[in-house]
């Protein structure tokens, strides 16, 4: 059994570079964050966010999303919670994730599926969020860690961290400057999650 005392385990789930996953694993590195990656899983074969898990001795596996693209369901959903299940996954961040969570999942881990999205929320949810805020002229943007719920990008907020849309940005510059807010709002609102976790496995999942 887990206890208080133990670091909490933290599965990732991305499609991409996964540069907050390494936020994440810095944080636990250096004590900022008490958890620990049990695994990572992908929707992408290639997605760099493996690489970088393998490189750090962390188990990276990629899962099959068929039948569906955009969402997480059916048997891709199965899959990916046998897998958190076999390894004993207490906490899942979602880190740069394309797919849309469903109901099995939510069900599985409730509250305990976290999400970081480039925008002030509720404004511009959904893809290219920092695009969205250029092309409306929005002067400030920034990044939004919330809780996943059934909507897309409407669950509970957690923490916000806003930067400034300065003349002259390019999508390229301005999503860079909202990275670099997620790269530290990430480990925070996690540390908080974190400290309020009642330390008892969702769903019977995973091994003592």
């Amino acid at each position: 059994m887990t206890t208080g005392d133990d670091p909490v385990r933290l599965a990732v789930l991305g499609s991409g570079n996964g540069s907050n996953f390494q936020a994440l694993a810095d944080a636990m590195a250096d004590g900022r964050l008490k958890a620990r990656a049990v695994c990572v899983l992908s929707n992408v074969p290639d997605a760099f966010i493996l690489e970088r898990a393998r490189r750090l001795g962390i188990p990276a596996e990629y899962i099959d999303p068929s039948p569906f693209k955009t969402k997480l369901d059916g048997p891709a959903e199965a899959r990916v919670l046998d897998r958190l299940r076999h390894y004993g996954a207490e906490l899942v961040a979602l880190a740069g994730f394309m797919m849309i969570v469903k109901a099995r999942l939510l069900a599985a881990y409730p509250g305990r599926i976290v999400n970081i999205h480039p925008s002030l929320l509720p404004r511009y949810p959904g893809l290219h969020a920092w695009r969205q805020a250029l092309d409306d002229g929005a002067t400030e943007s920034g990044c939004t860690v919330h809780i996943v719920d059934a909507g897309t990008d409407t669950g509970p907020i957690l923490l916000q961290r806003m930067v400034p849309v300065l003349a002259g940005d390019t999508a390229e510059t301005l999503h860079a400057r909202i990275q670099a807010q997620e790269h530290e709002a990430y480990p925070e609102a996690l540390r908080r999650v974190i400290d309020a976790l009642p330390r008892s496995r969702p769903d019977g999942a995973g091994r003592s």
